[in-house]
């Protein structure tokens, strides 16, 4: 015993606890709760008692206390006394397994902790060798209460919040060895006030669970998968041939050539599955989804543990019984209550250092999450393996979009060039630029700004006929077709993924409640049982959620408002600093007037969205908290419908503006419309809006990428693990010895960030899906920029969940839920918007309607002249005329304006002209066709390509028809063996009535035994 550390439990005198509160257990004595006993005595009493004593008659202290018909292991030496090796750290692999070095840390779950002053110890290890044991605190209890006061001690302060907590603890954990799992705690930790439960759950516990959750598993039955033939044969083996470079080196992304048949677990039929290693049958993934299923299913129904007296006692006691009745508390409810402050699994190990045992982590590190396998493909069943098919599928489709953005890229490079191969020939900007036309321009504002030449927009008119050109159009059709594509190409991928990880049965059940969920319906059943109603089945129903309704609709409703008035704010910003700096007298200034204001307004509007960005995020969490859904599916759709309202409004608003409304409503010379009565609306460039929209697009699209990757993503966890840094080595220099042991794997990962869901990746990528497909026609570099962005964001997000977030729970989920919906609807609406961005916001409209209609040569001089209205400087309105009318060197009589309006000299002087009835019906035309044939186009793309591959359904029926020849087998086998057994037992019985009397009296036991053979079977 010198040797040994003995873990000592107590059992509540009161209240017989657990699975073994009607059993006999080994036992000792009260030990005297002063810290100074003598290791000796103790010991001396441990192994002095071990009668069995009745649980009513006093407390019992029970030595670590499990499900012991659920461990397997010697009940005395593996579950009564914990014997610690000399270096017992490097047993349990630091943190990964129990301290037997056996059992392994499935999950674990941290609570922070308050040490009593008046020494009310609750329970204590008892050292008799220190240099062979870490040096430690007291492990508290698993399950049991505190040690009662003596009589004639007073009573030191308790705080109840804290007794509170712990009293739940007690019995949640009680609950969780009820259920079968294994409990081991330590405090002995180098973050203070900071206690760990390691949970392990044994292997009669997982083959329940994976029963229950009718997991898939692999059996022993293997068959060939279908491997193509002739040519295409040929074709993949070349296709492998020059791919093996891009490959990661991992073996779960070999190509498959048998696979195994899988099955829903059953415990009856074990037999089909190959359990000659069980530790490596479910893999940590797998385990750690069990025990978390239990951590939710199990409850906790104390409310409240109360010290105190008289009425306050009984007041406590009526709520705890009520609580009792109405409310429980599972995993959820105590972390949102504190009783646990964290609850994740643990990683497989480290992922760098030089001694470090080859783990999946490891593997993931080096080629998943290093930016010099960026090149690479991705091991997504590797990640599946180690994270689950729901993160699994989020990096698999966010590979699927990144290649998909290749042919985008090439096709947009293509278009992007072939406008600088023609801008030369252009004859529109070319006539611009020529000073021989001797064009004069209407002034852009009043009385500050005066006549200008139209030649000195050539830059910009050049500059717009990269983006705005025929090809353009072309661009635009191809995309909305690549949309299409890509949305039947993912759904492609999923099925294979869903059948190589055996998803292709599964179907999601409803989740439980969440904790809000739970404690609104707990409220509500209070309330009624206050004013003496039925409260039965209690559920929250619409008008318990009407004042939440209103807040989400007034509060929505509000944000966009908020976005919208920001965005007026930015039109009143460009009006007014464009009339200040056309007051400059240089020549140069006037002439970038134009690109300063438009390239400050974009980035004023890049630093209000992004920042927009966080606030639309908090407050769209809050507004789903107050709905109070039931689920955290229901939760999670939620959240993610109005965070996405919130950020497409806020991200796409400006963009909009100048696509649609920018120089549509200004007016006339001489009768401009006006904003609060001095400000004057903002034209297009003589070359049209669709130069200022590329720019509008392309600062805000790289911007967002660029800051949110680099500050949000990079530099903010950099941040704060310097900080985590600098305060251990502060703590360092002052307990040296202390902090040079090595952690255990469970303090390491508790310092990571927590996990907080997909959803931020899965918004930031559908932004960009809209900025790629929404105004494509305007920007085609942007599949350019988003390839160049998810190469890298496909490494940080990986070296982000592989180092630096904690380990998150694997959920199981066949596809990427209402992520695709979400997609589907932008392909959509991108078909839409691109129609009128082509017909309204370019020219390629007005110069079509110009060749065929008003050209006289079959060409496009003369088309600027077209566009172009007259207007006579003698009709400006008082005070609105410029101050300096000579500013060119000679009068003005005439100037020009875009627009199409009847000349002054004309009867209806400056009316709509019927040119403009013309185009517009050409555009209205345009919109109508190209919606309708691109649409067309997309429903045949979607209609010809199958979503189920045909290799895939084939596989998935041989998997069917194979798992039928198992069972009809084992059925026919089942009979064989029967009938076998009746013809043995049919001859025994003939051999035994042909026996002699005498023989047979004196082979009576025979005769017995035959007759009692079947029944043996």
């Amino acid at each position: 015993m010198d040797k040994d550390e003995i873990h000592l439990r107590r059992l509540p005198a009161a209240a017989p606890w657990g699975p073994h509160a009607d059993s006999e257990f080994h036992g000792v004595d009260f030990l005297p709760e002063d810290l100074n006993v003598a290791p000796e005595e103790t010991g001396m009493r441990v192994n002095k008692k071990y009668s069995c004593l009745p649980a009513e008659e006093k407390g019992i202290h029970i030595i670590n206390i499990r499900a012991i018909e659920d461990i397997g292991y010697d009940q005395h030496e593996s579950t009564l006394l914990n014997s610690l090796s000399k270096n017992p750290d490097a047993d349990c692999k630091y943190g990964l397994y129990f301290r037997d070095g056996k059992r392994k840390v499935d999950y674990i779950l941290v609570y922070h902790y308050k040490k009593s002053s008046a020494g009310r110890t609750l329970t204590r290890r008892v050292h008799h060798n220190d240099s062979s044991a870490r040096s430690t605190k007291q492990d508290q209890p698993l399950p049991g209460k505190g040690v009662q006061l003596e009589m004639g001690e007073s009573e030191p302060h308790v705080d109840y919040h804290e007794d509170d907590k712990r009293f739940r603890r007690e019995e949640y954990e009680g609950n969780l060895v009820e259920a079968g799992l294994e409990l081991e705690r330590d405090e002995d930790t180098k973050i203070h006030g900071v206690g760990f439960v390691k949970i392990h759950a044994p292997w009669n516990v997982l083959c329940r669970e994976a029963e229950f959750l009718k997991l898939k598993m692999p059996t022993k039955k293997m068959y060939q998968i279908n491997q193509t033939h002739g040519l295409l044969k040929k074709i993949n083996s070349v296709i492998q041939k020059i791919t093996e470079p891009i490959q990661p080196k991992v073996a779960e992304h070999k190509p498959q050539t048998v696979k195994r048949l899988s099955y829903p677990f059953s415990r009856e039929k074990q037999h089909l599955f190959d359990l000659s290693d069980r530790d490596s049958f479910f893999d940590s993934k797998t385990r750690s989804t069990i025990v978390y299923e239990i951590l939710k299913r199990t409850t906790c129904t104390k409310a409240k543990y109360s010290m105190g007296k008289g009425e306050g006692r009984k007041k406590e006691t009526t709520l705890l019984n009520k609580r009792r009745k109405c409310g429980k508390y599972g995993i959820t409810s105590l972390l949102a209550n504190g009783v646990y402050s964290a609850a994740y699994p643990l990683h497989d190990g480290d992922y760098e250092g030089e001694n470090v045992e080859p783990n999946d982590r490891k593997l993931l590190c080096e080629e998943w999450a290093s930016y010099g396998v960026f090149y690479k493909y991705q091991p997504i069943d590797l990640v599946r393996k180690y994270f689950g098919e729901k993160i699994g599928l989020y990096f698999a489709w966010l590979g699927v979009y990144t290649q998909m953005l290749i042919p985008a890229s090439i096709v947009g490079i293509i278009v992007f060039l072939y406008g600088c191969a023609t801008v030369d020939e252009n004859i529109p900007s070319m006539e611009m630029c020529d000073q021989r036309n001797n064009i004069t321009m209407c002034p852009l504002c009043d009385r500050t700004c005066s006549y200008w030449k139209m030649s000195s927009a050539c830059a910009t008119a050049r500059a717009s006929h990269l983006f705005d050109n025929p090809a353009t159009v072309f661009f635009s059709v191809f995309m909305a077709l690549w949309a299409a594509t890509f949305m039947e190409h993912w759904k492609r991928k999923q099925m294979r993924l869903n059948y190589r990880w055996d998803l292709t049965g599964f179907e999601e059940e409803e989740d439980h409640p969440r904790a809000e969920y739970e404690a609104k319906v707990l409220e509500k059943s209070l309330r009624k049982e206050h004013k003496h109603k039925e409260t039965d089945k209690e559920k929250l129903t619409w008008k318990d959620r009407f004042p939440a309704y209103l807040t989400n609709f007034v509060g929505i409703i509000f944000m966009v408002g908020l976005t919208f008035a920001i965005v007026f704010g930015v039109i009143i910003y460009r009006i007014s600093t464009a009339a200040a700096l056309a007051i400059s007298s240089t020549p140069s200034g006037r002439s970038s007037v134009r690109v300063t204001v438009t390239a400050t307004a974009v980035i004023i509007n890049l630093v209000v969205i992004i920042i927009l960005d966080e606030v639309y995020g908090c407050i769209a969490r809050w507004l789903t908290q107050i709905e109070v859904p039931k689920t955290d599916k229901n939760f999670e759709e939620r959240l993610i419908f109005k965070a996405f309202l919130l950020k497409f409004v806020n991200a796409y608003t400006p963009i909009f503006y100048v696509a649609f409304f920018k120089g549509r409503f200004v007016g006339r010379p001489g009768d401009y419309v006006y904003i609060f009565h001095s400000f004057r609306m903002e034209e297009c460039a003589p070359g049209g809006c669709l130069m200022e929209l590329c720019i509008q697009l392309s600062i805000i699209m790289l911007g967002k990428q660029l800051i949110q990757n680099n500050l949000f993503e990079i530099g903010i966890p950099k941040m704060k693990k310097f900080i985590r840094y600098m305060k251990l080595k502060r703590r360092r220099s002052l307990d040296h010895e202390e902090h040079m042991k090595k952690k255990q794997r469970y303090e390491v990962d508790y310092n990571l960030e927590p996990f907080a869901g997909l959803t931020p990746e899965y918004m930031e990528m559908i932004i960009q899906f809209g900025f790629v497909t929404l105004f494509v026609a305007s920007f085609p570099l942007a599949p350019l920029f988003a390839l160049l962005n998810n190469i890298i964001e496909i490494r940080l997000d990986a070296k982000k969940f592989v180092t630096e977030l904690r380990r998150p729970v694997a959920v199981r989920a066949k596809d990427i839920g209402i992520w695709y919906n979400i997609l589907r609807g932008i392909g959509k609406l991108a078909v839409i918007i691109n129609a009128f961005v082509i017909s309204f916001t370019s020219d390629f409209i007005p110069r079509l309607v110009y060749l065929y209609m008003y050209s006289e040569n079959g060409t496009m001089h003369g088309f600027v002249n077209h566009t172009l209205s007259s207007f006579n400087v003698s009709d400006f309105q008082a005070g609105t005329a410029p101050n300096d009318p000579m500013d060119l060197g000679y009068e003005v009589q005439i100037c020009r304006y875009k627009d199409y309006r009847e000349p002054p000299w004309s009867e209806n002087k400056y009316d709509i002209s019927k040119d403009f009835w013309a185009v517009l019906a050409a555009r209205l035309a345009f919109v109508i066709v190209f919606q309708n044939l691109v649409m067309f186009m997309s429903d045949f793309v979607d209609w010809i390509i199958p979503d189920i591959p045909k290799d895939i359904s084939q596989q998935i029926h041989k998997e069917k028809v194979l798992m039928v020849e198992v069972f009809m087998r084992e059925e026919q086998g089942k009979l064989q063996m029967l009938e076998t057994w009746k013809d043995n037992d049919k001859r025994k019985g003939e051999n035994c009535n042909n026996h002699s009397p005498r023989l047979s009296r004196s082979h009576s036991g025979s005769l017995s035994s035959c007759h009692s053979y079947p029944l043996d079977v």
